[in-house]
């Protein structure tokens, strides 16, 4: 399988959503047609699949497996692909790992274990990397959660990991603290070994940005990547009023997609590309139902504020 040699996680990585059928099979045609609409996009380094916006914990194995294998044949020789390691075990991670690196994908977003809502220790974290690493070659993006859920690390466990498993080459920082934030970027970034911080605090990116993230990661880049892209690319070059008012485009629909509950974020993402005509259904799969008539209002009003849709031309999704 093709695969993008020395690929080391940094930029814009939109996370693509997966649709399916009314029977809740992938809906495979749509799915092709979505990745192709978003790889479009300029100023892109990546695509991520089999994470939270793909409703990675509802699919099984050999639908992961699929998953990469269409995004591969869709759009695997023009962007890297980062692949979800979703699992509970580390034997199944290290499993999920070797498939995605025989399917062609050009790095692994690693999950944090679930039992680790339940306590962890600095030698956990390095047994549940080191046998994924041991598994296979690709660069590693750690998904460092907030502490307080439990499946965050700490700074010390954080430092270890970076010191003692070479092919961590970034993390994916949903930390939701700012100082602590600050501190990823600060530390991370200046390492003999560099580690990239990809900021996934979507619900405020451009001051996440600004505190000096090398990228981002984000599911609403599924909907907004060239929103997102151009103001990756404005706050690089330190034009922080194009930056500005880049984001007072992005705030209506960011607040629309991270209101609570928060586990809703990919649906209403699926129910905005229906408003715009990108998919035909806003399927999600059990324990998520569609959301209700009155919050996709606010969506297509959050998608007019943003210039997205013509209040004129708007669907009416339901």
């Amino acid at each position: 399988m093709p695969r993008h040699a020395n690929y080391v996680p940094h930029g814009v990585i939109p996370a693509v959503l997966l649709p399916f059928e009314n029977d809740l099979s992938i809906d495979e045609a749509s799915f092709r047609k979505h990745l192709r609409d978003v790889a479009s996009v300029e100023g892109l380094s990546a695509l991520t699949i089999n994470a939270h916006s793909t409703e990675v914990a509802s699919c099984t194995f050999e639908e992961q497996r699929r998953v990469l294998d269409i995004t591969q044949d869709e759009i695997g020789a023009k962007l890297p692909i980062v692949n979800g390691v979703w699992a509970d075990g580390s034997v199944e991670a290290a499993r999920i790992a070797k498939m995605a690196a025989q399917g062609g994908a050009s790095a692994l977003l690693v999950f944090p274990p679930a039992p680790f809502t339940m306590g962890q220790n600095a030698a956990m974290a390095l047994a549940h990397f080191k046998r994924i690493a041991d598994a296979t070659d690709l660069p590693l993006i750690v998904f460092q959660y907030a502490l307080s859920t439990g499946q965050g690390y700490p700074k010390d466990t954080l430092l270890k990991l970076c010191e003692e498993v070479p092919s961590i080459r970034a993390i994916k920082d949903w930390i939701g603290n700012v100082p602590h934030h600050e501190w990823h970027v600060r530390t991370l970034q200046s390492l003999p070994r560099q580690v990239n911080v990809l900021s996934t605090h979507s619900a405020w990116l451009f001051s996440s940005l600004v505190l000096g993230c090398n990228g981002l990661l984000s599911g609403s880049g599924s909907v907004i990547a060239d929103l997102q892209a151009q103001l990756f690319r404005a706050v690089q070059g330190n034009d922080l009023a194009q930056a500005k008012r880049l984001n007072d485009r992005i705030d209506p629909v960011a607040r629309a997609f991270y209101a609570d509950p928060f586990v809703d974020m990919h649906n209403r993402m699926k129910e905005a590309l229906v408003l715009l005509g990108k998919l035909p259904r806003a399927v999600v799969r059990p324990p998520l139902v569609k959301i209700e008539r009155a919050e996709i209002a606010r969506i297509r009003q959050a998608l007019i504020d943003a210039g997205l849709l013509d209040k004129d031309a708007a669907r009416d999704a339901a």
